[in-house]
Parts: structure tokens; sequence; C-alpha cells
């Protein structure tokens, strides 16, 4: 074992970092691999036959670039402290652009995990773990991505955790905030959930009891990213004022240079950006040379179950502040391997109103505390004491399957047991099966825990009362830990509300996140999302206002909303009676934007108002929103236009709609650079669109076969909601017209909605022209409404028009303009626009429910990703599944080159499928997947597309009956 000198850190406090077992093994891993690729050493390399890569600290994202703006910590990290980063990729981005090549699906997914690799190995990061999953289409949606994902996702971010052992987990935010994407959404989510399941012995207990996995608990959670203000510069950590005060967010300036490479990290990170070149990112600008004018990367902690600096002290703004506790030891700290944690009885407690808090902390395995006491830091005017006089108690390892600690393998000590009720966050309890010694209250808010032995814990249970009079919101109940070997902090968050709290009805997506913070135990994340609806310029919904009893005692009172001036309501207030504890009901109001000219979208489109509900313990107000976006009346036209891509007299007799607004990329310079308007009318059962067009530089002519993925070039896209309700877009029409080609003609497509890909075979019946002059291009389309998912409801068709521009010839866009224009809005049909279409009736019969989504499935394997195999060989780690059981494996045992061909011998322990690669210093010079029958030993010729290089390698990868899978790597000689 390797033991890294201290280094200091910066700022005032110091830290040191931890001996490190897992350099041994990654020593051990690499001189696996160099054996394996010795030619005279016809012994394979096996994943799976040592103990697999121990990493200190793992994020989680959806796709290939998702880590790619927190690279400049994670290198830092790497340079300074010797902390081994892992990122777990959930698809390969199979669905997104492609601005360097032809390649889609399941070989794009194979050009964007190599970008990857070599993007995130500018920070000292070696390992990428991809779980196979399809990256199917931009949505807002985490429950379509869920959905698509399917069930067995958190599993397999689980095995990882439980594999590589992880002291701390990155990830993205979890919330539908506006144009945040699904599968980001949704890969935090499973992040969160992914830190208390794997250290529970009872969720997938056949990763333990089959797989020989042990449960383990990481140290820290983290999101990217807060909310919140800062100042640019070296003091970005500690001048940044967070959104909730009572949030923990720890900042890392990206201006520190790197010695190593002799520039700023954010330089090193820009680098990094620009190697994900197939989604357009080569071109990224230079960061500026000035470190004053550099940013922190902020991460907002979701829950620890180790100490951590205390907010507001200089250890919180430090570098190594993520690390502290988990990774590394600041100056009068506690051991590395102390546990500390708090829980409170509930989330939502009321002033004046007494609640049960809990601090438990643990020595480590090896290491005793001496004697420990726990404070409580309270707000101004809180009051705490014991709970009684029994509630401070010294326990021992609890009498339950061993969890892994997140510090207790950077020391290299066996680990101890864990309750298991601390591996989650919402354990407010005792464990009465815990042995109890009774500890005095040395001071008030004091409390005792007697001396801590190797292993051991103490428990303290306050009661804590808010005054009567306290503020409402949010407030952060803090504990400080003192032993004779250092000190402690750790905290959580709690809301301070009335008996009955009131809000706007929330969208979809916001009410089915809410529900699972719940279902989680991680109520702080709820409220991320400020509620709004959406309401049509000049138009009328009901909107329904959710009040809640939060106590014990059955309530009455009133709820009261204050619009703004241009909206009226048809009453202003609504009681609600004899509302029992526990208990909600839904007061509607109906509310009409009564001044049409009021602005809309985002160029001021958000209005919040007030609710005012009372009860007989006060009142409480909230600020939600409503969002207005743009309307229109489609006329019914006299006779079908013709589709020419020309307006002639009389064909559109509706107002012109503005589609000049920006909502993503960067302003047009002018109208002649970009700008745009669009007509609309209908005849029979089909919808006519005529979209005009202010271009001064085209983008690159795609070739009529690679009509796909608009956004790479000029394109124009129309989006419609048959009646106006989706959540989102696998339940509408969303089709894109390519004014012009490289062959010459436009091509139209459809794009992420209930049934993808080339107009043709995907819209029958749909026609489209365009006409191209100098400066200028027009598009017109009809669209037979029988091809939308479902009858058009004539009041309320949602409707967008996007414009996306392109004045370049790399394949990308810079500019995206529209009607209704948020961030994000091509995935989000809540905020479309509405469309009336006056006279018109659906046929009867016609289906109002849409028909199941046609979404892609295909997702590339890490069976058939040399990469990834590669990578299995060398850290010990199955690719992307269980390990197979020794009684169905395979390994490649020898490999010998003749002229055009590679023979290869495969020992196998029963039927499987072998995926070969043939690899050497350029990559790879042949492949072949092949069904071995049966066990014993077999010869596999595998076909070379070129001759061989230096140092080939014949890599195998392995798929079992039971569906596990190893890996392994032999020389070629």
């Amino acid at each position: 074992m390797r033991t890294r000198p201290a280094r200091p850190a910066a700022g005032p406090t110091a830290s040191t970092r931890s001996p490190l077992a897992t350099r041994a093994l990654a020593a051990a891993a690499a001189l696996t691999l160099t054996l394996a690729l010795a030619p005279t050493t016809p012994a394979a390399a096996v994943a799976g036959a040592a103990a697999a890569v121990d990493l200190d600290a793992l994020f989680i994202g959806a796709h290939p670039d998702d880590e790619a703006f927190t690279l400049s910590t994670l290198g830092q990290w790497s340079e300074d402290h010797d902390v081994r980063t892992g990122v777990v990729t959930v698809t390969r981005g199979e669905g997104g652009g492609n601005a360097v090549g032809p390649e889609e699906g399941p070989a794009l997914g194979l050009l964007r995990e190599a970008e990857e690799r070599s993007a995130v190995g500018k920070a000292g990061i070696g390992e990428v773990f991809n779980l196979d999953d399809v990256d199917f289409y931009y949505t807002v949606s985490a429950p379509l991505t869920d959905q698509v994902w399917g069930g067995d996702t958190l599993e397999k971010v689980v095995r990882l955790v439980r594999t590589t052992r992880p002291e701390i987990l990155l990830t993205m935010d979890p919330a539908p905030t506006p144009g945040n994407h699904g599968n980001h959404q949704e890969a935090a989510r499973l992040a969160v959930e992914a830190f208390y399941a794997a250290a529970d012995p009872k969720r997938f207990p056949e990763q333990i009891s089959r797989e020989g996995l042990r449960p383990f608990a990481p140290a820290r959670l983290l999101t990217g990213g807060a909310r919140g203000t800062s100042q640019p510069g070296p003091d970005c950590a500690s001048t940044f004022r967070p959104a909730n005060p009572a949030q923990n967010v720890f900042g890392v300036w990206s201006g520190r240079p790197s010695p190593s490479r002799g520039k700023t990290w954010a330089a090193v990170e820009r680098e990094a950006q620009r190697v994900y070149a197939s989604q357009g990112w080569a071109g990224f600008p230079d960061v500026p040379a000035d470190p004053a004018q550099l940013t922190c990367d902020f991460f907002t902690q979701v829950d620890a179950r180790v100490p951590f600096p205390e907010p507001g002290t200089p250890a919180a703004a430090a570098p190594t502040a993520i690390l502290d506790g988990a990774l590394t030891r600041p100056n009068g700290s506690a051991p590395l391997g102390t546990r500390l944690s708090l829980r409170t009885s509930t989330f939502d407690v009321r002033p004046g109103t007494p609640f049960t808090v809990e601090v438990a902390a643990q020595a480590p395995p090896r290491e005793s505390l001496g004697r420990s006491s726990v404070a409580l830091r309270l707000p101004e005017g809180w009051k705490a004491g014991p709970a009684n006089a029994d509630d401070a108690r010294a326990t021992g390892p609890a009498n339950t399957p061993a969890v892994q600690t997140g510090t207790t393998h950077t020391s290299g000590a066996p680990t101890s047991p864990a309750p298991t009720d601390s591996s989650r966050p919402d354990s407010s309890r005792p464990d009465s099966s815990r042995p109890d010694s009774s500890r005095s209250v040395a001071a008030p808010g004091t409390i005792e825990l007697g001396k801590l032995p190797a292993g051991r814990g103490g428990t303290a249970r306050f009661t804590v009362t808010p005054p009567s009079q306290a503020p409402l919101g949010r407030a952060r109940i803090g504990a400080v830990l003192t032993t004779e070997r250092g000190g402690g902090y750790t905290d959580r968050q709690v809301e301070v509300g009335r008996s009955v709290r009131a809000a706007q009805q929330p969208l979809p997506q916001v009410a089915q996140f809410e529900k699972w913070t719940t279902e989680v135990g991680v109520p702080h994340l709820r409220g991320l999302v400020t509620p709004v609806l959406t309401l049509p310029s000049g138009g009328t919904r009901q909107v329904g206002v959710v009040v809640t009893n939060v106590s014990d005692t059955t309530r009455s009172g009133t709820v009261r909303m204050d619009l703004p001036p241009g909206f009226t309501a048809d009453r202003a207030e609504a009681p609600y009676t004899g509302l029992a504890p526990g208990a909600s009901t839904t007061l509607p109001f109906t509310v009409t934007n009564a001044d049409p000219t009021l602005k809309t979208s985002n160029e001021g489109g958000d209005y919040t108002y007030t609710l005012t509900t009372t009860a007989e313990d006060g009142a409480t107000t909230s600020r939600p929103a409503l969002e207005l976006v743009p309307a229109t009346s489609v006329p019914q036209a006299s006779a079908a236009p013709t589709v020419d891509g020309a307006e002639s007299d009389g064909e559109y007799g509706g107002a012109a709609l503005d589609i000049s607004r920006l909502w993503e990329g960067t302003a047009c310079s002018s109208a002649a650079d970009c700008s745009g308007s669009a007509k609309l009318t209908w005849h029979d059962d089909t919808l006519y669109v005529l979209v005009h067009v202010r271009d001064d530089v085209l983008g690159t002519r795609l070739a009529a076969s690679d009509c796909k993925r608009h956004w790479r070039t000029d394109s124009v896209e129309i989006t419609l909601d048959p009646r106006g309700t989706s959540e989102n877009t696998s339940t509408t029409f969303k089709t894109a017209v390519l004014p012009v080609t490289a062959e010459g003609p436009p091509c139209h497509l459809r794009d992420a909605d209930n049934r993808q890909g080339p107009g043709e075979e995907t819209a029958p019946g749909m026609r489209v022209a365009s006409k191209v002059a100098a400066g200028e291009y027009t598009v017109e389309l009809s669209i037979p409404l029988e091809v939308l998912p479902g009858a058009v409801d004539p009041a309320h068709l949602g409707l967008n028009i996007l414009v996306y521009d392109s004045d370049t010839q790399d394949r990308t866009g810079q500019t995206r303009i529209g009607w209704s224009t948020w961030g994000g809005v091509q995935g989000d049909p809540y905020r479309w626009g509405v469309a009336t279409l006056p006279g018109y009736q659906p046929p009867p019969g016609r289906p109002t429910t849409p028909p199941d989504p046609i979404i892609p499935d295909t997702a590339l394997s890490s069976l058939d990703s040399p990469q990834s195999l590669e990578q299995s060989v060398r850290i010990h780690v199955p690719p992307s599944g269980p390990a197979a059981p020794p009684s169905q494996t395979a390994q490649a045992v020898s490999a010998s080159a003749a002229r055009d061909t590679v023979r290869v011998t495969l020992r196998t322990t029963s039927r499987g499928e072998a995926h070969l690669f043939v690899r050497d210093t350029r990559g790879t010079a042949g492949s072949r997947a092949v069904k071995i029958p049966t066990r014993g030993t077999t010869t596999v010729t595998i076909p070379l597309t070129r001759s061989l290089s230096a140092r080939p390698t014949v890599v195998t990868g392995w798929q079992a009956p039971s569906g596990g899978t190893a890996a392994s790597q032999v020389a070629v000689r």
C-alpha cells in the first residue's frame, strides 16, 4: 500500500489525505494489463480475477459530456489529493446530433464514448462506466425517461456503487426546472436513490447473496450546480449566497492553476469540452485569461453520513470542502471513518410545537474518539433540551448485515457494521435493539455521549421547540460533535410553516417529482421548482389551489388570490371547512387574462401573484406564477392552398405570427441575420403552414440521406399537440423541414414525437415545398390531421413554430427563434402556444387517445465496445452487468496472427456469446461476434480489415446464458 504525503489545503485550514489502499489495486490492475499486452505472455488478463477498482468519487450522468462542466473540480482533486474519480454514463448519447460525420445509433454511441474517455482523461479520470440504456431523444420528462430506460437502471447503478465503493457521489439536478433534460433529471434521481439503496441490504439482495457484493454507504452526496449568487474570482466560494439559506453549497474555484499543465483548471476543462466535437463543441471560445474573471464549480449537498465543514466557516469555502470528512481530514477534525448524522422526527415543523432531533455519532472501526459530546446549532430563539434522561447512549455495531461505510476503506481497515437506519435519510427513531448506557447532560443543549471506543457509537436525542413567532420557511438544524480526537459538524433542513399550507396545482412533472422526494426521503429537495401554470394570451383557464392540513387537528379557513394587473378571477377568496389532519382539498378559481396586450413567453410572460391562506393559527403566503403563452385563431380556407413555397392571394387569410423571438443560443445580430413570420390555415382535414425566414447566411447543406437531427443546420420545426394536454412530446406531432439539401430540394422528418423518422414514412400524405433566395427562404407544408396522434381539439390545439439558424458549415446551429419561446421549449408541450380552429370538427370516430409511441430502443452494448471491454479487464469490473458466474464464464487464452486473420482460442465453462475485437495502437483491426454452443475449448477466426500495427491484442466480451458478463484480453503472437 502506498501512502501519499500530507498536503496542505488552500485557505486557513489544512487537510491530510488518508492512505489509499486503492493505489495498490490500481498498480495490480496495470500490471495485469501490461502482462496481457506483452507479446511473449500467452496468459490472459481476465475481468473479475482480482479485486475491483476502489474509487474515491463517482459522477453519475445521463450522456457523454454531462460531466464536462465539473472537470476543473475533478481534475484539481486528482492532481492535488490523488482522488480517483469514475464517471457513470447511463447512455452513450446515441440520440444526440453528430457534427463530425454520418454516424447515428450505436455507431454514434461508440464515437461519443471515445470522446468522453478522451475528455475526462484530461482531468485525470480513467474510468467511464456505461450502463447501456438508450438515448432516445430530447425530452424534459423524467417519467418518460424512466419508462424508456426500464426498471433495471437503478439496480445497475447500485451494483456499480457496491463494486467500486466511492466515498463521494456527484450527480445532476433531479428537479423538473424549465428546460432541464428529463434524462438528466432521471440520472440524478437514480444517484440519489442509489446513495441509500446501496447501503441497504434489503435492496437488490441477490447482489449480496449471489454476486458476492456487500452493502456500501457512500459518505456524501451532492448535485452539480446551485441556486444563488456569487462573485467571480478566488473568493467565489466564500461569497456565494444561496437562494435557500439553509442549503449547503460548496464551491471549487476554476481559476486555480494546474502545476503540471501550466494553465488554469478552467482552461483545462475547456480543452476537455472541445473534445466533444460530435456535439459541436469544438468551437467553444477560450475562457478568460484573467483568473479574477473565472468562477467556481458549485455543488449542493443532498446528504452526508460523515462530518463536513460548517457553513459560513473558512473550511466551508476551502477547495477541499467537499472532500473533508470523507477523503481529507482538516486540522482539528475527527478522524476519517467517523460517522455523524442528524435526523428529525418531521420535516414540516410548526412555530411553538416541539419535535425530536436525533444525532448519531460512531467512531472509526480501528480508532477511538474518546470522550464525546453533541451540541445543537439552532436558529435564534429556538430552544433545545434532552428528550429524556436516557436519550444519550453508547452503541456497538448493530446486529444487522454489514454495511461498508464511505470512509473505512480509505484507511485499508475492515469495515464495521452500521445501523441500517443511518443509511436512510428519514430515520429519526432510536433503535431499541441497540444497547443503552445513560449519559448526563453536561450543559443546556449539550449531551455527553461518554467514551466512544473504536467501532462504537452514541446517540443523543433532543427536543427542539421553535418560537411561536419563528420566521416561516426553511431553517437549518445543526449539530456539533466534540471528541478527544477532534470535532465535527452536520445539519438537516426543516420547513417552518403553519398548520395549513396552500399551493397552486403543480404541473404533472412537478407533482411526480414532489411525490418522489417524499418516497425517497429527501423532502428538502421539494420546492425547487416555482409553481407555474400556462394561460393563453386573452384566454381563460381553471386554476386549482391545493390546500393541505399538516397539523393533527381539523382545520378551517380561507384562501385568497391576489392577481397582478391584467388578470381577473371569478372570485377573490374561497373557504375550506373541516379539513381533516393530513387531508388535502382543491379549491378551483377561474382566471382570465383580461389584457391580451401583455407580454408572453420569455419576453416577460411570467406573472407572479399572491396566495394567502388563513387558519386558526395564522396566515401564510406563497408566490406562484401564471405564464402567458401566445394564442392565435387559424381560419378556414375557401380552397386548399397550393403547396409550392410561395403565398398566393387569398391562400392564407389569418394574421402573421411573429416567430423572431430568441429562445436559445446567440441572439440574432439583426433582422437580416435571423427573423421570421408564419401563417396558418386549414381546409377539410388538413393544416397548412407557410413560414418565411430572413437568413443572410445558410448553414450546411445536409445530404437528403442525412435528413435528421435538424438542429444542426437551418430548419423550421412545427409542433402540434392535438388536445393541448400532453405531459411530454411522445404524444405529440413534431415535424421539421430543411429548406435545402445538398441535392437541392427540401426534405422533412419527424423528430422526438409519437413516431419519429423520415417524413415520407412517418407522415404519409404530408407535402413540403421551399423557395430559397438571397438572404431569405420560405417553406410551405400541408399536414393531414389524420397523421397526428389523436383527434384535434379545435378549441385547444397546442402549437409552436421554431426556427433553427446556422451560419456555419460545421453542422452546428447557433441561434433558435420561434413563436412560443422558453428554454427547452421544443421538448415541453405545456409551454407551446394555443391555436383554435373555428369551424373545424374532426371526423367521427377518430380516437382522442394517442397511440403508444414508437421510440428508439437500440443502444450500444458494452460487449460491443472494445473500449469498455479493455477497461473491464484493467479494473476488474464486469461490463455493464453482473459478473458471469464461474460456471458460465469464458477466457481468451491465446491468439495468433495469420496473413489476414487472427485465430483466438477461447476456454469456456458453458455456452454463451463471445464478442471479439482485434486491437492495436491504431484502434480496431477486426471484430466478430460468435455464439459458443457448449463448454470447452473453441477456436474463433477473426477477419482483419487492415494490417496489424504495434502491440496487437484480442479483447473479448462474454455474455453468459444467465445474463452475466466477463471480459478478457490476450496478446496476439
